[in-house]
């Protein structure tokens, strides 16, 4: 199974990525892969211009990244575009400790890059079959006018931070520039970050939906009561 996930740029040009799954084991989760369309997807290509010939597959893909299984890869997270062109694909996996970090993966002028943010300690693993309970979130990102240049924010939960609801920015979108903010200190459970794309692709203001949410591993039953639902708005800076 191919677990995607899309934006539109300016420009109308749709961009997707996708990890592979072998089985319904997540730790067979593996690999970040790309494909753009110019025509509203009747036709598909590379980010170098190439033609795809459909359907796609584990042949013919492009692969932003290789990333080999049992790597705590989470599946379907977020990506966008930022001013200049370049795509951004936000996830997480294991660094070289052992350790699932968050990373962002950028497509340059001279090909893919991956930025390791780097910042957590505790490792957990990500197996078995049915939705999981993980100590963190799947990420969003976003991207905006910082100077001459665009700054990136990578939104995410972790336990480590409380359970907070916190944001990674990086203002020069290079490795080892990201500063964390805790913008929001309320354990927020098993929360993952979900915000208003149109009102911040329109008039740039980030609006996330929260809530409190508990997620017990493999579909069990949860005995949280009903939880308040708010929505945030965090103003960023320059």
């Amino acid at each position: 199974n191919a677990y995607w996930q899309a934006c539109i740029d300016h420009k109308g040009i749709i961009h997707i990525s996708w990890t592979w799954r072998e089985s319904p084991d997540v730790a067979s989760n593996h690999d970040i892969c790309y494909a753009r369309s110019t025509d509203g997807g009747v036709t598909w290509e590379r980010s170098t211009g190439e033609k795809y010939i459909l359907p796609v597959n584990a042949a013919n893909a492009e692969y932003a990244l290789k990333i080999p299984q049992n790597s705590e890869l989470i599946n379907q997270t977020s990506m966008t575009v930022n001013g200049r062109g370049a795509v951004l694909i936000a996830s997480y996996w294991s660094d070289a400790n052992g350790v699932p970090q968050y990373h962002v993966v950028q497509r340059t002028p001279g090909g893919w890059q991956a930025m390791d943010l780097g910042f957590r300690k505790n490792t957990f693993s990500l197996s078995g079959g049915g939705t999981k309970r993980i100590p963190i979130a799947r990420p969003q990102i976003i991207s905006w006018k910082n100077g001459k240049g665009y700054a990136t924010g990578v939104i995410f939960r972790d336990e480590e931070r409380g359970g907070y609801i916190s944001i990674a920015v990086s203002k020069e979108g290079a490795p080892g520039s990201w500063q964390i903010i805790d913008i929001y200190k309320e354990d927020c459970g098993s929360y993952e970050p979900l915000y208003d794309m149109d009102l911040w692709n329109s008039e740039g203001r980030l609006h996330l939906f929260v809530q409190k949410t508990d997620q017990v591993d493999g579909e069990g039953r949860s005995a949280l009561p009903p939880q308040m639902v708010k929505v945030l708005e965090w103003k960023k800076s320059r």
